[in-house]
């Protein structure tokens, strides 16, 4: 049991969906971690007491309330009948929101039901909502009074609040801020990204939430104690071998790189210390300039570190590996179908009146006619190759020898 005397309590509810302070009676006997009955408005609910003793205190005073304002008390610890009333109104949470956001659908309000929350008792339930700006949601009440059979309170929450009451994992791999340990939300602007040199990336340094990340703050206070030990206005420096502009800062080392003018920036750079940069500057106010850069920038000397001894030896250079020998693939040359045909109409006409005679000639099983339209197949098939033969002779030939041939043997064709 706490040893303060101090009797407010700092109660959780829905796993820190939102937190209430109320007065712990010495009848109770409830410590901090318990799960206790307390009384609201509108009936009982069931929490956990997170907070006790003199941080309650602190906390009431963080958050301006006074302890005249705490009015509510906690009734008893809960009970196996008071956890399981309070898992059956937990179920049916979700159900609920599903249902409410088609109901806002249908009455078309421009509004996103975030999260529904019952009470212990299960007679009230507290929609959280999205909007941009301001509903009328009178009708909606009505609705949702007549569906869900419970009393109905409304919540419009920011962004940020929606993301701390669903939860989720950030892109650092870790669970949301806003959903562990984060109480308040401080604005944060972009000016906080620019003090840190981190670039201006709409998607990397928004959160789950759209918003600007919250931990761009955490580090400012650092990042602006380093900063005042640096030059202001120091962008550019004037030297004999040119105007000098400053490219990057590394702020924790004290260090400045610089590049000439005329190289647009993508030159040599030349690093510079802090105290090095404020007395070119100056110089610069009295009119003076410096030879260059060259001889002011820092030099880094290596490291000279022992060699470890790793327990083999390095082969790097020394033993060179056969090179790999590759199968080459031959590409098969495909014929193109425009070059058939090269030979003329005659070639074609022959070559179809020499497969007509063929048939014709194996179907009637004549010695003679076989014969002599196999002969004179076979002279139009040379006639027809065209390798050396003129268009005329050929179509002669086609003509003559193979239309008397067809004229022939047209039963034939017929028949096969």
């Amino acid at each position: 049991m706490d040893t303060d005397p101090f009797d407010i309590v700092e109660v959780s509810f829905k796993n820190g969906a939102h937190k209430g302070f109320y007065r712990n009676q010495d009848h109770t006997r409830s410590i901090t971690g318990d799960d206790v009955v307390v009384e609201t408005g509108t009936g009982l609910d069931v929490g956990r007491i997170t907070l006790s003793g003199e941080l309650v205190r602190l906390q009431m005073k963080k958050k301006k309330t006074s302890e005249k304002d705490v009015l509510h008390k906690i009734i008893r610890k809960a009970n196996e009948r008071d956890l399981e009333r309070l898992a059956e109104a937990r179920s049916l949470e979700m159900t609920t929101m599903v249902r409410a956001r088609a109901i806002a659908r249908n009455l078309k309000l421009e509004m996103k039901i975030g999260d529904v929350e019952y009470q212990g008792d299960k007679r009230k339930a507290t929609f959280y909502y999205t909007a941009d700006g301001r509903v009328d949601f009178r009708e909606l009440i009505r609705h949702y009074a007549k569906e869900f059979r419970v009393k109905i309170e409304m919540r419009q929450i920011g962004a940020r609040q929606e993301s701390a009451r669903i939860g989720g994992l950030g892109s650092c791999g870790r669970e949301l801020c806003c959903s562990t340990w984060l109480t308040d939300f401080k604005s944060v602007t972009t000016a906080a990204a620019r003090y840190q040199n981190l670039a201006i990336n709409q998607s990397k340094l928004s959160g789950m939430c759209g918003r600007l990340k919250c931990c761009l703050n955490y580090e400012l206070d650092t990042y602006l104690d380093a900063l005042q030990q640096f030059p202001k206005n120091a962008d550019k420096l004037q030297t004999e071998a040119g105007t000098a502009i400053l490219v990057k800062t590394d702020i924790f080392k004290g260090l400045m790189y610089y590049a000439y003018q005329k190289d647009s920036g993508r030159g040599k750079l030349y690093t510079l210390e802090a105290s090095r940069v404020k007395d070119i500057k100056a110089m610069n106010r009295k009119g003076e300039k410096p030879a260059d850069l060259v001889s002011l920038q820092v030099i880094f000397e290596a490291d000279s570190e022992e060699e470890v001894d790793m327990g083999f030896e390095d082969v790097t250079g020394v033993i060179e590996l056969p090179e790999e020998k590759r199968s080459k693939k031959r590409r098969k040359n495909k014929k193109k179908p425009g070059n058939r045909g090269k030979g003329g109409n005659s070639t074609s006409r022959g070559s179809n009146n020499s497969q007509a005679q063929n048939k014709g000639s194996q179907d009637k099983g004549s010695n003679s006619s076989g014969k002599k339209g196999d002969d004179k197949g076979s002279q139009d098939n040379k006639k027809g190759d065209g390798k050396s033969r003129s268009r005329n002779r050929r179509r002669k030939g086609g003509r003559g020898r193979g239309n008397n041939n067809n004229n022939g043997n047209k039963g034939d064709g017929d028949k096969s």
